[in-house]
């Protein structure tokens, strides 16, 4: 599949992947300052963005995808970053085609399984009646009424847009993700690893990656740092933003 990124900066190439429900337009502000060093390309994942849908949404498509983009553009190596699903996404691709894969970034995400617990985000999605509403305000106040934090809503009304018509659409692939949603949380599952050097990037305040992650993270990336954002939560790039680029930039290096 041919996905829409967009390119700027230079030098070494940097690839950098979204999470779910986001797009390539989640990494703006980071690229800014990242894009003085590198070669940035920021992703929309299939099903996400601008890039195409399809029925078929699983880690072993996306890494197959993020090949095909690297193929397309000639890059022989690159630095990958991901974030949640994004980092699932990079860390199987590290592991499928090692050789491609300088280092590797993770923000927030271990190798392990994740039970699905975006049950009200796919509820309040699935409740706006794209036909009906005629602004974006509207649409805040059906999400609202399943997703009380204002920003979580704010993230996810970035993926509504318009058809040629003018009617309001879903730009994510909602009946798929929707379906398919235990997809997102599937654990690794190869006997290899990948040995170049692999920053793991918590949140401080997030869960996501816990102690007992060590295990998985060090059979897979025997090569690994972990490091956690303070004052950050899943969204540490969003929350925390000079931080990360700082800590990028170090690890990079």
């Amino acid at each position: 599949m041919k996905l829409n990124f967009k390119k700027s900066g230079s030098g070494e190439p940097l690839i950098i992947l979204h999470g779910l429900f986001g797009s390539a337009d989640n990494w703006f502000s980071i690229a800014k300052e990242l894009e003085k060093y590198y070669t940035l390309y920021l992703v929309d994942q299939r099903n996400h963005g601008e890039s195409p849908h399809s029925d078929e949404w699983n880690y072993k498509v996306m890494a197959k995808d993020l090949n095909e983009l690297m193929e397309n553009e000639k890059i022989e190596s690159a630095n990958l970053m991901g974030h949640s699903m994004g980092g699932k996404t990079v860390m199987n691709f590290a592991l499928q085609y090692p050789e491609k894969v300088k280092k590797l970034i993770v923000a927030d995400i271990a190798p392990r399984h994740y039970p699905v617990h975006h049950q009200s985000i796919l509820e309040g999605l699935t409740s706006v009646k794209l036909q009906e509403i005629k602004s974006r305000k509207e649409a805040d106040d059906q999400l609202a009424k399943h997703i009380s934090e204002a920003g979580i809503r704010q993230f996810l009304l970035k993926s509504l847009g318009r058809d040629k018509d003018g009617n309001f659409i879903w730009k994510i692939n909602l009946p798929v993700i929707n379906d398919q949603i235990e997809n997102v949380g599937e654990a690794l599952d190869y006997d290899a690893n990948f040995e170049n050097p692999t920053l793991f990037m918590g949140g401080a305040n997030s869960k996501y990656i816990q102690e007992k992650d060590k295990e998985d993270i060090d059979k897979y990336f025997p090569n690994n740092h972990l490091i956690y954002i303070k004052n950050a939560g899943h969204w540490l790039h969003a929350e925390q933003p000079q931080a990360v680029v700082e800590t990028v930039k170090a690890f990079l290096k």
